[in-house]
C-alpha cells in the first residue's frame, strides 16, 4: 500500500467534514461526486443549490445528493457567521454590515464554518488565486502556537527509490513566501518536518538548501540559510537538520561523504527547504517534469485548521488527492 492509498484509507475511517466553497466548479463537482461515492469524507459544497443540482444531473453525477449544499446568499445560519466574524475582525475596523457582506464569499464563509466548529477543513482554489484563499485563513483561523508564516509543501513521489524515504520527499516553500528572512524560513523547516512526518509517515530528515555546502562559498544568501538552520534546532532540538547543503549532498551519499562527512542528514534527507521561493518552485517541476515525480500539493502549513490550495489548472484527480490530504491534515 502506498502513500496515498494509506491516507485514503485512514480517511474513509475517520471521515471529516471538508468544505469546498467553489462548489458549483465543474471539476470540483466531478471530484465531489468520486469522494463521496467512495466515502472519502463528507463534503460541504458551498453554491447555489439549483445550480448544482442542475450540473450534476447533466454530469450525470449521481452521489452529489449525498452532500451537504449551503447557498451562502440564503444561509439561514447567516447571522451566527457574520457575528462570529464581527467579533474575530472588529479590533481591525470591521462593521457588522461588512462582516454580514463577507459572510457571504464561500472562502470567508467556508473559513468561518471551521472556526464554528461546523467543518474540519477547506479545500479550494480551482477558480481562485491562492491570496483568495489564505486570506480569510488568515483572518479568520490564523496560524498555529508558536508559528508566524504560512508555507506550501509538495509530497514528491519518485520513481527514484535510492533517493528520500524510498523516493518519497517533502520539498517547501514551493508555493507562498517569495522571501522568507532567517526566521521564516526555520519555522517553514519546521512545519514541513511535521507534514513529513504526519502525511507522509516518514521520519524527517531536513536539509536546509543552498549553493553552498558547509562554508563552500561565502554570501549572505549562504548566512541566511545557516542562521536558519540555527534557529530551527531551537525550535525543534530533536528533529534531524542539517545546513547549508547544495542538493547533491543533501541526497547523494558519495557526495556527502566528499562534502559533509559528519552531517546527520547530508546523503540521506528527504525533506529538502528551499532557500526562496523562486528555487522552490522551480525546484520541484523541474523535478515532476524531468523525473516523472508526482507532485502532489501544495499543501499548506502553519495555519490552524487545514485548509488547502489547488492549481488553476487542476485536474479532477488533483482535487480528489488534495480532499485526502486536507481530511488527513483535520484528523486528530
Amino acid at each position: 500500500m502506498d502513500i496515498l492509498e494509506r491516507m485514503c484509507a485512514r480517511a474513509k475511517a475517520n471521515p471529516q467534514r471538508i468544505v469546498l466553497p467553489e462548489g458549483d466548479e465543474p471539476r470540483t463537482l466531478e471530484a465531489a461526486d468520486i469522494l463521496l461515492k467512495d466515502k472519502i469524507a463528507n463534503l460541504i459544497l458551498i453554491g447555489n443549490p439549483d445550480t448544482i443540482r442542475r450540473m450534476a444531473a447533466e454530469k450525470n453525477l449521481t452521489h452529489i445528493g449525498e452532500a451537504v449544499i449551503i447557498d451562502p446568499e440564503n444561509n439561514p445560519d447567516l447571522p451566527k457567521y457574520a457575528g462570529l466574524l464581527y467579533e474575530l475582525r472588529k479590533a481591525k475596523g470591521m462593521t457588522e454590515e461588512e462582516a454580514a457582506k463577507k459572510a457571504k464569499d464561500p472562502l470567508y464563509l467556508g473559513c468561518l464554518m471551521i472556526k464554528a466548529g461546523d467543518a474540519d477543513g477547506e479545500l479550494a482554489g480551482a477558480r481562485g488565486t491562492t491570496a483568495d484563499t489564505i486570506r480569510p485563513a488568515f483572518q479568520i483561523l490564523k496560524t498555529k502556537p508558536g508559528v508566524g508564516i504560512v508555507s506550501g509543501a509538495f509530497l514528491m513521489l519518485t520513481p527514484a527509490k535510492h533517493l528520500g524515504d524510498n523516493g518519497v520527499l517533502v520539498f517547501a516553500d514551493c508555493a507562498v513566501n517569495p522571501c522568507p528572512d532567517a526566521r521564516e524560513l526555520a519555522q517553514i523547516a519546521v512545519s514541513t518536518a511535521e507534514t513529513a512526518r504526519s502525511l507522509a509517515g516518514i521520519e524527517p530528515k531536513v536539509a536546509m538548501l543552498s549553493f553552498s555546502t558547509k562554508g563552500s562559498a561565502k554570501h549572505e544568501l549562504i548566512d541566511k540559510v545557516t542562521e536558519a538552520t540555527r534557529i530551527a534546532r531551537e525550535l525543534a532540538p530533536d528533529l534531524a537538520i542539517d545546513g547549508e547543503l547544495q542538493a547533491d549532498a543533501a541526497l547523494i551519499p558519495s557526495v556527502a561523504d566528499k562534502k559533509a562527512p559528519q552531517s546527520p542528514v547530508a546523503g540521506k534527507a528527504n525533506v529538502l527547504v528551499f532557500p526562496d521561493l523562486q528555487a522552490g518552485n522551480i525546484g520541484y517541476k523541474l523535478v515532476e517534469r524531468f523525473s516523472g515525480a508526482d507532485a502532489i500539493g501544495p499543501i499548506l502549513q502553519g495555519i490552524a485548521a487545514p485548509v488547502n490550495d489547488l492549481s488553476r489548472g487542476c485536474k479532477v484527480q488533483d482535487i480528489v488527492q488534495m480532499v485526502i490530504i486536507t481530511a488527513n491534515q483535520a484528523i486528530k
